[in-house]
């Protein structure tokens, strides 16, 4: 007889690490201030419970699987996490394209890691603590897997030849067959009921059409179910997901933009005409069906707000099962005997928890706690979500943080900054922002807009901005600027502009467009001269260039009107430009953005935080940029007398090395 879930964690060999369990609350230490903003350390160290993965029921029902930087398990009535002595080594985490499963038989859990040196399939054992490594394949990563319902056998996808193509595996020998072989990519593969099909994803070479494709798992003629066109995955398949098989093998669902929102559409699997499943104007996704296949779920984005759903099995109206008054839910699964489904949550004033709900009852238990310190979240500030209008009459979406009563000047006002997120098909939502929290509670405004080319708004928004990055997406930054100056406790001449990646290429374009709109400018790890970006980016930032401002071959004319680089000359305000110092091309691409504007004789300071990749994410570096950025908006918006951050001359970078 097979031991019990619990039976088979008491068997393993290594010691089980018990966390805080969610009933347990920490009282704040005598010696902390319960007034003014938080410190620093306090907003860094808040963090997701549940990891970046999806949290998934073990097949007894027993257990359900945590994923993040090490392996969890916690009970679905809630209590004490487990915390697996599972090692993942190499860079020290698992591969989000590539989440923890359990098999069908609860005998392993599996996971990728680059411990061995690549990124491979392993496999642990709750039973004995065995561990194992299933694949050889060598790439550079791993684009989804999928246990066969037999638990014999592991798909995937690999790119061990050059290019992803589908894989299977044998458990446990690790024998390995090779199912396709083109120069497409072949991606996040999952298999029929019945184990002898594998279906995957084919994309093009604009990764703009995908076709789901049908091929046995011993090999053979593949045959087309359905294919999709004029959907942009910038996520190499991942946007669009796993083909998702009902459990009697008759259906197939699919996300599509071809509604003008991403919605779920459904096929036969034998073939035929698509249908919209629960058509909505909203993106929908995380879409799972029911283990009696009577059902679908999903989560639907309205504004940023995030509800989940349910539908029948063959579409219509839809249900809604829990929508947060504030708040982003993710990754639904199924209980194992479809009585309840399990999602994460995540609120401005929360990071991500896991939840139960009870379909019976509709009853919702909060299973971790990522508030653990008691009275943090009342100090918390919660958005207002506002709208403007741009300067062509386009209404910006956004969210909008008010400092603390009593925070501002004598007359009551503050500085303000205008926050713009990466992407730019990406969007501000009901999520936990650290760095937002810092600033509005040390006495800023601060106003996130989602300037077109954000998603969540429906294709005709996501795609206004192509062809004009940094000119008519800037002009939504422009226009957030002059909102803020309509707001009675906002000082209208002490507005700044900052943000990362996509929104660190805004930054510089408010240096370069932006005229004197904004008072200091903080570009962080952007990529600002977008011809030299063309030239040399990895091939999905190529991709995206490609669809949203074409080639460069024939339109470097566009590129170097809207690459805030070629345009310096016309910057009239004060930046502070920094990024992690390391990963080419960026770091050398903001090096060289501040040798131009030293170059000119621009105001400006500079600064590479070591041990980090282009962006900055460590503990330390992050709150020592944090404090960084403070200080440089407080010289230039408030005009207080203290050292600027960084450096600011040309002699002082001699030797900096990447």
């Amino acid at each position: 007889m097979r031991p019990s879930a619990e039976n088979m964690l008491r068997l393993v060999p290594l010691p089980l690490c018990l966390v805080l369990t969610s009933s347990t609350r920490l009282a704040p230490s005598p010696a902390q201030d319960t007034t003014g903003p938080l410190p620093v350390e306090t907003l860094l160290s808040l963090s997701s419970t549940v990891g970046g993965e999806t949290p998934r029921w073990a097949p007894a029902g027993d257990w359900i699987l945590l994923g993040g930087s090490n392996l969890r398990l916690i009970r679905p009535e809630g209590g004490a996490i487990s915390e697996l002595p599972v090692s993942t080594g190499g860079s020290g985490h698992f591969l989000a394209s590539a989440e923890p499963r359990w098999s069908p038989d609860g005998r392993w859990i599996s996971y990728v890691s680059d411990k061995s040196g690549t990124p491979e399939i392993w496999l642990w054992s709750p039973q004995d603590g065995e561990e194992m490594r299933i694949t050889a394949n060598g790439g550079r990563l791993v684009k989804g897997y999928s246990w066969s319902p037999d638990g014999s056998r592991i798909a995937f996808s690999g790119n061990r030849n050059g290019q992803y193509d589908v894989w299977t595996v044998e458990v446990p020998s690790g024998e390995g067959r090779r199912l396709t072989d083109g120069p497409q990519l072949e991606v996040y593969p999952t298999w029929s009921p019945d184990s002898r099909s594998v279906l995957f994803v084919r994309l093009d070479v604009a990764w703009m059409d995908h076709t789901i494709v049908e091929v046995p798992a011993d090999g053979g003629e593949e045959r087309v179910i359905v294919e999709d066109e004029d959907f942009f995955d910038y996520g190499e398949g991942g946007t669009f997901g796993y083909p998702l098989i009902s459990p009697d093998g008759s259906t197939v669902i699919f996300p599509s933009y071809r509604s003008g929102w991403i919605n779920y559409w459904s096929v036969p699997r034998s073939g035929g005409q698509p249908r919209p499943f629960a058509p909505g104007e909203a993106d929908q996704t995380d879409g799972v069906w029911s283990p009696d296949g009577d059902s679908f779920a999903y989560v639907e984005n309205h504004g940023g707000t995030y509800q989940l759903r349910t539908a029948s099995a063959h579409g219509g109206e839809s249900r809604v099962v829990a929508r947060p008054a504030s708040g982003v839910i993710g990754a639904p699964q199924w209980s194992p005997d479809g009585s309840r489904i399990s999602h994460t949550l995540e609120t401005p004033t929360r990071p991500g928890d896991l939840i139960v709900h009870s379909l019976d009852s509709g009853k919702e238990s909060r299973l971790t706690d990522s508030m653990p310190i008691e009275g943090v979240e009342n100090r918390l500030i919660a958005p207002t979500k506002v709208e403007f209008q741009s300067g062509d009459g386009l209404i910006i979406p956004s969210y909008l943080y008010q400092p603390p009563e009593g925070s501002g000047d004598e007359d009551g006002r503050h500085p303000a900054i205008v926050w713009t997120h990466g992407g730019p098909t990406s969007q501000w939502e009901d999520s936990f922002e650290r760095s937002i929290q810092y600033f509005a509670q040390r006495g800023y405004v601060v106003l996130l807009p989602n300037v077109r080319g954000s998603s969540g708004y429906g294709r005709d928004f996501e795609e206004a901005n192509d062809g004009c990055w940094g000119k008519c997406d800037f002009a939504d930054a422009v226009a957030a600027a002059e909102y803020l100056r309509t707001l009675r406790y906002v000082h209208p001449e002490r507005i700044g502009t900052t943000g990362t990646s996509y929104g660190g290429f805004m930054s510089c374009a408010a240096l370069s467009f932006g005229g004197e709109t904004f008072q200091a400018v903080i570009a962080a790890s952007g990529y600002c001269d977008r011809v030299t970006f063309f030239q040399d980016g990895e091939f999905r930032h190529l991709q995206q260039l490609r669809k949203e401002m074409g080639r460069l071959e024939e339109h470097r004319d566009r590129y170097l009107a809207n690459s805030p680089y070629y345009h310096i000359a016309d910057a009239q305000v004060p930046v502070f430009v920094l990024h992690g110092e390391g990963r080419y091309p960026g770091s050398p691409q903001m090096t060289e953005f501040f040798r131009e504007l030293q170059r000119l004789y621009k105001p400006a300071r500079y600064k590479a935080y070591p041990r980090e990749n282009f962006y900055v994410r460590g503990f330390d570096n992050t709150r020592q940029m944090l404090a960084d950025m403070q200080a440089f908006f407080d010289y230039y918006l408030l005009g207080k007398d203290i050292e600027l951050p960084g450096v600011g001359y040309l002699e002082e970078l001699e030797g900096v090395s990447y």
